[in-house]
């Protein structure tokens, strides 16, 4: 069977074919009686609007990109859904790529979706390969930097570095002296790196220090975790009784590998991860975290990028809130 054409919408429904087009764009602008028969005609035949004419004729796609490292985190799905709630909401398409913290993927997919001609990209932390800010800027198309704070781009993110700052004054507070870290890879990920630096910095300032022993890299999983917490323990010059974990699978990751070798949480050992993962409160015991609203944050780059987009105020600089949240696996130190 052919594929159906404006033309036949508009013979069927009695109108021409710059009605339909109206109909299609700007329903507003047609009676209602007029609309329903372009709509019966359109469900009749099938009709699928051509989204490359329609991106000619108006100049927009009403569609966002958003490229994030992994689809295999809660922390960036529950950012996804809240930027999706918001622009469906507006008549956009939201469309995902992902990168596996790789960064010549991350140019390969960026290029992609440029091509695609949408509207607006959606970034991940503040490090990017020049030859995908080369790309971004060539399409001219507009970018947001998210979950950290960039001087070049547009951003809503938070202060990575005060995140790492903030796990290492509260150990501190609760008396602990002697640290570990289990922190995601740094290469690629200002994410990582900062907030390894801000817990180093806050510790020095305090007059304690990370053994440089008592730090590690791993990947983002329960297996990165478990890993760490086994690397700490063999390296370590003096056994920590506090580790700070870059984020939460990593922590509860760590809390496996604790409990399978007989370390007591909170007792023998602290941990404090990052992000409060829906499941970081439910575990026993309950995971102490640095909390991030990542849905929050999500809505709120849908709203900036809707703002750009339909009334031209390009987002500035927007700092998300942070805070220590509580829980069960931290406790003075024995």
């Amino acid at each position: 069977m052919p594929k159906s054409r404006l033309e036949d919408v508009a013979k069927l429904a009695g109108v021409s074919t710059a009605t339909v087009s109206r109909a299609l764009t700007s329903p507003s602008l047609v009676r209602e009686d007029t609309l329903a028969r372009v709509r019966d005609a359109i469900d009749a035949l099938g009709y699928v609007p051509d989204a490359s004419a329609r991106t000619l004729a108006s100049g927009r796609s009403h569609t966002i990109a958003a490229v994030v490292p992994t689809l295999d985190n809660a922390i960036f799905s529950h950012a996804i859904q809240g930027m999706q709630e918001v622009l469906a909401a507006a008549g956009y398409q939201l469309l995902l790529g992902s990168h596996n913290y790789d960064s010549n993927t991350e140019t390969d997919v960026v290029r992609a979706l440029s091509e695609r001609a949408v509207d607006a990209m959606v970034l991940v932390g503040a490090d990017h390969a020049p030859e995908t800010l080369s790309i971004l800027k060539q399409s001219q198309t507009r970018t947001i930097v998210t979950w950290a704070l960039s001087n070049a781009l547009p951003c809503i993110g938070f202060d990575n570095f005060e995140i790492g700052a903030l796990a290492a004054r509260y150990l501190f507070d609760l008396g602990h002296r002697h640290f570990g870290m289990i922190s995601g890879i740094a290469r690629h990920n200002d994410r990582a790196r900062l907030r390894t630096e801000g817990f180093v910095t806050a510790l020095r300032a305090l007059r304690a220090e990370l053994p440089p022993q008592a730090a590690c890299e791993q990947p983002y999983s329960f297996a990165g975790g478990r890993a760490g917490l086994q690397d700490i323990l063999r390296n370590s010059p003096t056994r920590p009784t506090a580790v700070f974990c870059g984020n939460d699978v990593l922590a509860l990751g760590c809390l496996f590998e604790a409990t399978a070798l007989g370390i007591s949480v909170p007792s023998q050992l602290s941990i404090v991860g990052c992000d409060d993962l829906p499941i970081s409160a439910e575990i026993a015991p309950g995971l102490t975290t640095v909390g991030l609203q990542s849905s929050l944050l999500g809505k709120k780059t849908a709203i900036a990028l809707l703002r750009w987009l339909q009334d031209g105020v390009e987002p500035g600089r927007t700092e998300m809130p942070i805070s220590l949240i509580e829980r069960g696996t931290t406790a003075p130190p024995r």
